[in-house]
């Protein structure tokens, strides 16, 4: 991993999002053959990052009936191997070890697709069809492009295995509007960005949270302070944090980025207010927020699905470079 590159690659986040779009226009390489697998089931196994975006397509297609399970390739109770179930392995490296593992048991059945940014990885070796990321060389090691690409290429890959996808896509369109809310955050982090850091990086840490239907946005972010300056950090669901999160409320010095649009906002708000927390918001405006960040199309769930942790990503960036006296140094 070399976290100095990490900024250059955050920049190339609008040009990677353009060219992906132009890759899903032209038509992805691998697609051709899915819907001839006669998928009634689809497994889906990832780990990370690679696993966050998995869920939230997922959970579209299931909301329109398709039969999609999103797995930790950690685990060991998966499904066998059956005639009706297609296996889609995600890793942008494509030699995460754990998902290598987890396809073993599919390896040669004629149902194993996939997802990497790697075509001469072991992962794509092992695969039946490999559906490429096309989001380029990540120089940092850390998933950045890769995990905004992996939201259009598995709604691809869906939508071929099953004959079905729900209204909303990460299609080529709301690739090009996610590429234009990127840039606009880029831009605009210039008057944001410093005030952002300070507000979020505690002594106690960084909570994120986020609508279950977006839930990537806080685990990503959660992830880049955890994984850049090594800070800690912690990811809820906006309803499940009532439940699992706000004890901490009345103990720490609690400093929350929260991505607004769950009907449960309110709720978890209330908490925070009532005990002095200190948060900011994105995406829409909370009432108590000490800093609220708007961007172009985030209120459309694609595109903030796409956005969305860009803030995190350059919150971690610059705590990297910029690295409060509480926090402990990198090993």
């Amino acid at each position: 991993m070399d976290t100095a590159a990490f900024r250059a690659d955050l920049d190339l986040i609008p040009e990677s999002l353009g060219r992906l779009a132009d890759a899903l226009d032209a038509g992805l390489a691998g697609l051709d053959r899915l819907a001839l697998l006669g998928a009634a089931r689809v497994l889906v196994v990832g780990m990370g990052s690679s696993r966050y975006a998995a869920d939230v397509v997922a959970r579209r297609f299931r909301a329109v009936g398709a039969n999609v399970l999103v797995e930790l390739a950690s685990v060991d109770l998966l499904p066998p191997a059956a005639p009706d179930l297609v296996v889609v392995a995600v890793s942008a490296t494509g030699s995460s070890v754990e998902v290598l593992r987890a396809v073993e048991r599919y390896r040669g059945d004629g149902r194993l697709v996939a997802i990497t940014n790697r075509a001469d990885s072991p992962l794509a070796e092992a695969a039946d069809a490999v559906v490429p990321l096309h989001a380029g060389v990540e120089a940092s090691g850390v998933a950045c492009r890769t995990f905004r690409a992996t939201f259009a290429v598995l709604d691809e890959v869906l939508g071929e295995l099953l004959g079905t996808a729900p209204a909303e896509r990460f299609d080529a369109a709301a690739l090009r509007r996610g590429a234009e809310a990127n840039a606009a955050l880029l831009e605009a982090s210039v008057d944001w960005l410093d005030p952002l850091a300070d507000l979020l990086t505690g002594p106690d840490g960084t909570w994120t949270l986020a609508p279950a239907e977006r839930l990537s946005s806080a685990q990503q972010s959660a992830l880049m302070l955890r994984e850049v300056p090594r800070l800690g950090a912690f990811a809820s669901e906006t309803g499940d944090w009532s439940h699992v999160d706000v004890y901490l409320t009345k103990t720490q010095d609690y400093r929350a980025l929260v991505y607004a649009g769950s009907a449960w906002d309110a709720q978890a708000l209330d908490w925070m207010h009532r005990r002095g927390s200190r948060f900011a918001a994105v995406g829409g405006p909370l009432d108590g927020a000490e800093l609220a960040v708007r961007y172009p199309g985030d209120d459309d769930p694609t595109v903030a699905a796409l956005a969305d942790t860009l803030l995190g990503e350059l919150v971690a960036d610059r705590r990297l470079t910029a690295r409060p006296p509480h926090a402990q140094p990198i090993g």
